[in-house]
């Protein structure tokens, strides 16, 4: 018997254009995404999961005064040649050796922060007719293999639009996209089930589920379709769960 396999997910998109309401005063001045953890910003280890999991196009959707953003994945001429001057190879290789192949990213622009559904469509052109991942990077995930790299193996099998999910507890499913499962299509070591719905922050005492959407999803190229047409959702923005909600078929 002939296994299906699907196209490789060669793209990812980065919506990085949020105000970062969330963390104020801290991103008052600073791109929520470039608050550090220990010695790396937030988007740098989202960056590293999207590369495991051999994302060769890196689609960053920005907003007004991301610039840091930009600078931290560019060469910084002054600093290293200051430290390869004064021979601290290892800091030099610290901001250095990681950074992309050149033309291996992008940056494009979203206006006016509409909610997640339209800086994904922003990114439409740089997609094109091809699977594509996305990843929000204010949802940091560690594992000994990335979330990412598990979804893109999943993926080359299953096809389809896949979504990461946590449990949470049901009082703070208002908080949350979360979806409604089909228990009996859960694979032998329930890493995998189908969706039969997504509801975007129910009341706890209307949630389907406590399966909660984290920042890591593989659409396909269709959605940008959904999302052309789509009207505002919770919270008065486009939300992206509402356009997947209208591909489950």
């Amino acid at each position: 018997m002939t296994q299906t396999t699907f196209p490789k997910v060669r793209k990812a998109i980065f919506p990085v254009g949020g105000l970062g309401t969330r963390f104020l005063p801290a991103t008052k001045s600073m791109p929520k995404e470039m608050l550090p953890v220990v010695d790396k910003p937030l988007i740098h280890y989202a960056f590293e999961e999207a590369r495991e999991a051999g994302i060769e196009q890196f689609i960053f959707v920005t907003g007004r005064n991301k610039h840091a953003i930009e600078d931290h994945f560019d060469h910084v001429h002054e600093l290293q040649t200051h430290l390869s001057e004064t021979r601290k190879r290892r800091e030099l290789d610290r901001i250095s050796e990681w950074l992309p192949a050149a033309g291996s990213i992008s940056f494009t622009r979203q206006q006016e922060p509409r909610g997640l559904g339209h800086a994904v469509w922003c990114a439409r052109h740089l997609i094109g007719n091809e699977p594509f991942a996305v990843i929000l990077a204010d949802d940091m995930v560690l594992g000994s293999q990335g979330c990412l790299s598990q979804m893109v193996a999943a993926h080359a099998t299953s096809g389809g639009n896949m979504l990461g999910v946590m449990d949470i507890p049901r009082e703070k499913t208002a908080s949350y996209g979360i979806v409604d499962i089909d228990a009996s299509s859960a694979s032998d070591d329930a890493k995998l089930v189908k969706a039969r719905g997504l509801v975007e922050k129910p009341a706890p005492e209307n949630a389907p589920s406590t399966l909660s959407i984290i920042g890591r999803y593989i659409l396909q190229p269709e959605i940008f379709s959904v999302l052309e047409n789509q009207t505002p959702g919770a919270g008065g923005e486009i939300q992206l769960t509402d356009a997947i909600a209208k591909l489950i078929h």
